[in-house]
């Protein structure tokens, strides 16, 4: 069997990669052995993470700079990423966003921002990445960071929900459309992990209270995702597709 976690020369392409888990999934695949590129709409954090991304001869990282919500950006990006690496391997769909509040008292325009990153962005990439390992008749992979927020609610952040339900629904929508290809398509649904998006909620009252109902009784760290990520990444998943894997402390099994 494959060990799982062994990257060595995969290329890789992960979205929102300027912070939080894309950040951490970057300098994940490339301790394994991974080429990486990483894409986001801030270039500059995206060159500093290029500086602590390990390399050597023959196995140079990139930066692209990228608006999932764009088609034709993301049309290039693909092109681009698949021309400096020389090949794509696997397409780690990262770049999310949130917009908190009642929905009552969000405007159509909040909505329309969560959806377009976190659902028609998912989307554009994940058809352009698998156009390109049709055309070129190779196997690909995707990861989606769903969310355990796309099984279960919470209160205050309704579209972030409704949109990482519609990446757990078009997760296995894709893989049974593109298994015919030789493309896998699995889903990561992380639990509570602090990152910008939530940063100092879980000092909060309601953050600690939110902590208590969780199995666990705490927040993930972001290394509590590197085995079901390195899993999903290698070829030790290789018969998985469709898959929605939760790490979650146990939040999804929590009572009612």
């Amino acid at each position: 069997m494959a060990r799982a976690g062994e990257l060595t020369g995969r290329k890789v392409l992960i979205t929102g990669a300027s912070s939080g888990l894309g950040q951490h999934f970057a300098k994940l695949c490339a301790a394994h052995g991974a080429q990486v590129a990483v894409a986001a709409r801030r270039s500059d954090r995206l060159r500093a993470l290029l500086e602590e991304l390990p390399a050597d001869s023959g196995r140079a990282h990139a930066a692209v700079e990228l608006d999932v919500c764009d088609a034709d950006a993301v049309r290039k990006a693909v092109r681009q990423t698949a021309e400096t690496l020389g090949g794509l391997d696997i397409l780690v769909n990262n770049a999310g966003t949130a917009r908190s509040g009642s929905p009552l008292n969000q405007t159509i325009n909040d909505f329309d921002a969560v959806m377009d990153v976190n659902l028609r962005g998912v989307w554009l990439m994940a058809a352009e990445c698998g156009r390109y390992w049709r055309e070129k008749a190779v196997p690909g992979n995707i990861i989606n960071i769903a969310s355990v927020l796309g099984e279960r609610v919470a209160s205050g952040v309704a579209a972030y929900c409704v949109s990482k339900a519609g990446v757990v629904q078009m997760t296995k929508a894709f893989a049974l459309d593109l298994a015919r290809h030789d493309i896998r398509v699995n889903a990561l649904a992380p639990g509570y992990f602090e990152t910008e998006i939530n940063a100092g909620f879980f000092e909060t009252d309601a953050g600690k209270q939110m902590i208590k109902r969780i199995p666990m009784r705490r927040i993930g760290n972001f290394e509590d995702l590197n085995g079901p990520f390195l899993l999903l990444a290698s070829d030790a998943s290789r018969y998985m597709t469709g898959a929605i894997m939760p790490v979650d402390g146990g939040h999804l099994v929590s009572s009612m």
